[in-house]
This record gives structure tokens, C-alpha cells and sequence, in this order.
């Protein structure tokens, strides 16, 4: 369908060097809560198969590919080992993961946006399930923990590259290159994930664009004495009590 089969064998193994990748910073986020193996696995299976599971559920077309393709789930128990039995971290952890992720992230959308487009959906939802293919394992594994998902703000950007992947794809498909379109996604979406966690861009959050007074203090005050008669009475006593008092005429003998 996109593409040759060498293209596509291609794209399915940087597919689950993404699930493996994935899976595995599931189960060190597992070692991090001191989970049980139960709790490495179930955290890899988000992780790594979440946001396809969600995609293939919400296209309606087939068995999610986790569940037909063994390879998947596979996958993400390997990586839900590797993190039980090693303590993945360090120098090297910290250098390999951020790029791996970054293809996934890039893999992950372009292969959502165009398994969207192909099962016949518009540009829209394809944009849309591209994005939540590549994001929708971390929201799960962290409405699980009971976390804010990462990708809601406070980090780089991670969603708006999913976008931006899946944008990619989408305008070079309907244009006649859907070859082209996957790698160009992948390479689009994986670049613009690394360079910003290189150069740390954030988006802006909603105290960078509103007021942080949006009505004077004063006149806040003012309003707030109008409608709270108690507060009114509270201010009179305190004027009063701060006012001089009269001098008394001196008593005649």
C-alpha cells in the first residue's frame, strides 16, 4: 500500500525499536513507583502499544495490530524484562533514549496519520489519530500513575511534533507521494523532537500571553465592599477607629 516491501519492513522494525524503547521507560517509571513484575509489565504494555491500540480501536477497522501481530506484545514484555532485571540508567540511557524516542515519536505518527487516510478518514482525523499514536501510550501510563500526562505542558515539545509528523504525511499523501510522505514525516517529526529538547522550546504557557491583573486592585477593593455588606461595615469601623479623636472643652471649676 505505501510504499515497497522493504519500505514497509523497514518502518515495522523502527516500529518496535519504538514499542522496545517505550516499553522499557515504562518498566524504569515502574522501578521509580517500586512496582511488582506485574507492574513492569502492565506500564511496558501502555507504554509501548497504547496509543496504536487506541488508534486501531477508534478506526473500527480489524483487531488492533498489538493483538493480531505477536511481535508487539512481545516487544513490550522484552522491554518490561530488560528494566526489571537491569537498572537502565546512566550516561548512555540518557544519550540513546531521547533519539529513539524521537523516531519513534516520528514513525509513530506517520504510521497513524496513513493507516488513517487509508482506512478512508479525512485529513483532520488523520492529523488527529497520527498524534495519538505516538502519544496516546504515555497519557494512559500516566492517567494510571494518577500523573498529569507529560505532553499536557511544563516540557518540550513532544504533542506539536506529532503534529507536525502527521501534517507532514497527510499533505504529501493527498498529493500523490505517500512513499515520500513516511520518511519524510519520520524524519520531520524525529528532527523537530530532538532539536527541541536540545534547545529546550516550550509552549508558552497562559500566564505568558494574560495580564496577571486583569482589574485594578483598587477598584476590585471598591467592588467587593459593594456587594459584601459586612466588608462595608468591617472598612467604616476601621475609619473610625483610625480617626482623631475631638478635643474635649476643659471642665470650668
Amino acid at each position: 500500500m505505501y510504499g515497497s516491501g522493504h519500505l514497509t519492513e523497514l518502518f515495522r522494525v523502527l516500529d518496535l525499536t519504538g514499542v522496545l524503547a517505550n516499553a522499557t521507560l515504562g518498566g524504569v517509571i515502574a522501578r521509580a513507583e517500586k512496582l511488582d513484575p506485574f507492574g513492569f509489565a502492565t506500564l511496558a504494555v501502555l507504554s509501548g502499544l497504547g496509543g496504536g491500540i487506541i488508534r486501531d480501536v477508534l478506526l473500527q477497522h480489524g483487531t488492533p495490530v498489538a493483538l493480531t501481530d505477536y511481535a508487539y506484545l512481545v516487544t513490550a514484555l522484552v522491554g518490561a524484562a530488560i528494566s526489571f532485571v537491569i537498572r537502565v540508567q546512566g550516561r548512555a540511557w540518557d544519550r540513546v533514549w531521547p533519539i529513539i524516542d524521537a523516531v519513534a515519536l516520528g514513525t509513530w505518527a506517520a504510521a497513524g496519520a496513513a493507516k488513517t487516510l487509508a482506512a478512508g478518514l479525512g485529513w483532520l482525523p488523520a492529523v488527529l489519530l497520527g498524534m495519538i499514536t505516538a502519544v496516546g501510550g504515555g497519557v494512559v501510563r500516566d492517567v494510571v500513575l494518577r500523573r498529569i500526562p507529560g505532553v499536557l505542558g511544563g516540557n518540550t515539545l513532544y504533542a506539536t511534533c506529532a503534529l507536525g509528523a502527521a501534517g507532514v504525511l497527510v499533505l504529501l499523501s493527498t498529493n500523490g507521494h505517500p512513499t515520500v510522505g513516511l520518511v519524510a514525516a519520520t524524519i520531520f517529526g524525529a528532527g523537530l523532537c530532538i532539536i527541541a529538547r536540545w534547545r529546550g522550546w516550550m509552549l508558552p504557557s497562559a500566564d505568558a500571553w494574560s495580564p496577571a491583573r486583569v482589574v485594578p486592585p483598587a477598584y476590585r477593593q471598591r467592588i467587593r465592599h459593594r456587594i459584601d455588606p459586612e466588608a462595608r461595615q468591617r472598612r467604616r469601623a476601621a475609619q473610625t477607629d483610625s480617626a482623631p479623636e475631638t478635643a474635649r472643652p476643659e471642665e470650668t471649676p
